[in-house]
């Protein structure tokens, strides 16, 4: 398997547009995403810490993975574990796709390297959207989530 790093016809690459929280106690996060065109998703329903993450990445507290002057202790346990995976497989993550699965949000992660290709798949959304956020690295989007952005 190779992994194809071009356009994909039913996906949109996507930015963070904003960061928040939907309840005034930071519990429940919530992310707007936005694609070149102005289409918007937003994804909701994750934990507030990872919001917090997300805010912290965004805000320069990440730095582009593989980064060996201490930007790794910031990160959370489980984010670890997946950077030190990927420094001891030589592997780099290089995208992730969200798609709706039933009633949660899912995403796939793609990542390469001297071993090959290796897709880790149906993971958290919003964990996966953390880890692109902090190595910097495309979002995708399946293109049916995207709306028209409702400017007020």
């Amino acid at each position: 398997m190779r992994i194809d790093l071009g356009q994909e016809p039913d996906y949109e690459t996507v930015a963070v547009e904003s960061v928040g929280f939907v309840d005034p106690y930071a519990v429940e996060g919530m992310v707007t995403l936005r694609s070149d065109w102005g289409g918007e998703f937003h994804m909701r329903a994750f934990s507030g810490e990872v919001a917090r993450h997300i805010m912290g990445f965004l805000g320069g507290g990440g730095g582009g993975g593989g980064d060996s002057g201490g930007g790794s202790a910031q990160l959370p346990t489980v984010y670890r574990m997946i950077e030190e995976i990927c420094e001891h497989g030589g592997m780099l993550l290089v995208k992730v796709k969200i798609y709706e699965s039933g009633q949660a949000l899912r995403a796939n992660l793609y990542l390469t390297g001297r071993g090959g290709d290796l897709v880790l798949r149906s993971y958290r959304a919003s964990d996966a959207l953390a880890l692109a956020v902090y190595y910097r690295i495309p979002i995708l989007v399946r293109k049916g989530l995207l709306r028209e952005s409702v400017e007020a």
